[in-house]
């Protein structure tokens, strides 16, 4: 995968955070700061499924109503 170079401007406090982090994982700025978006996308993406999964549960019935026709049977 092509990288691409992005600059930041943050604190001096995050930045020497981010330095101390990546130093007691032996990893790079780079890397920990591109492990933290993966995370982040992580988290978002089984927020999402979480969300969808609680509304099906909530709106099953409705669903199964509007959309199931009596001769069907059981699925």
């Amino acid at each position: 995968m092509a990288k691409t170079q992005l600059n930041v401007r943050v604190e001096e406090a995050t930045a020497e955070t981010a330095r101390e982090r990546a130093s007691q994982r032996g990893i790079s700025v780079n890397r920990y700061i591109e492990e933290l978006v993966q995370q982040d996308e992580g988290e978002n993406g089984r927020a999402f499924v979480q969300a969808a999964a609680d509304f099906m549960e909530r709106y099953e019935q409705v669903f199964a109503e509007e959309f199931d026709s009596p001769d069907e049977g059981v699925r």
